[in-house]
């Protein structure tokens, strides 16, 4: 084998590591979830619905490959994504699946199987009228992740307060409620109940990485 062979193969080597590393379901589970902020193995283990021992297992793979990266706190071990390029990835290669795979679009069908849904194509349209105040953005994951990054003019109303604090909401507004993504069922469990209390619901299928506004630290800890 000649020279530049041995070259280009160790070139493919290297660019298969990110492959590999996100050859896993649980994987990009939880590239995902780090895209709305960073989080310790044990909430990832939760959000993931796994253990810590397979969640740690993920992680460490992922780490291998740079595409997170982590620190302790105290007895926590903190993990962020390594950089903007891999929430990037993470969206790229979830549009390309949807493109081409036909088992993914009927699942997506079921998925977002509910009366109605802003398409990205409505951005510019609802950051206006949030603004102004015509139509209510509802950001309906934990508190952490939207103190960690939100949409414009969003407020935090975690699904699991929704119920308690629906006298917060004004009736005769539009409420445009959002989550993790495409994949999360937090706002369309969120817009199903809202639409039970008579209010006008929107589900809003994008979040923060999609937007680009997931948060990203360096190594160094400053906020990019």
């Amino acid at each position: 084998m000649d020279k530049s062979r041995r070259i280009k193969d160790l070139l493919y080597e290297q660019v298969a590591r990110i492959g590999k590393a996100s050859s896993s379901p649980k994987r990009l589970e939880l590239i995902e979830l780090l895209c709305q902020g960073e989080k310790t193995v044990e909430g990832l283990a939760h959000d993931a619905s796994i253990s810590m021992k397979l969640a740690s297992a993920h992680l460490r793979v992922l780490r291998s490959a740079n595409l997170v990266e982590s620190d302790k706190q105290g007895k926590n071990v903190i993990y962020r994504i390594a950089n903007r390029a891999v929430v990037e990835f993470w969206i790229s290669i979830r549009s390309l699946a949807e493109d081409r795979l036909v088992e993914l679009k009927m699942a997506l069908t079921q998925l977002t199987s509910h009366p109605k849904e802003l398409s990205p194509q409505d951005r510019e349209s609802l950051v206006k009228l949030a603004k102004k105040g015509d139509v209510v953005v509802l950001d309906v994951r934990p508190t952490s992740e939207y103190e960690a990054a939100h949409l414009p003019y969003a407020q935090s109303m975690p699904i699991e307060e929704l119920k308690s604090r629906l006298a917060e909401l004004p009736h005769g507004k539009t409420i445009v409620a959002y989550c993790r993504g495409p994949y999360c069922l937090m706002a369309v469990d969120a817009v199903q109940l809202l639409k039970q209390q008579g209010f006008d619901a929107i589900h809003l299928p994008e979040g923060v990485a999609e937007w680009g506004m997931a948060p990203v630290r360096t190594i160094i800890g400053i906020t990019s």
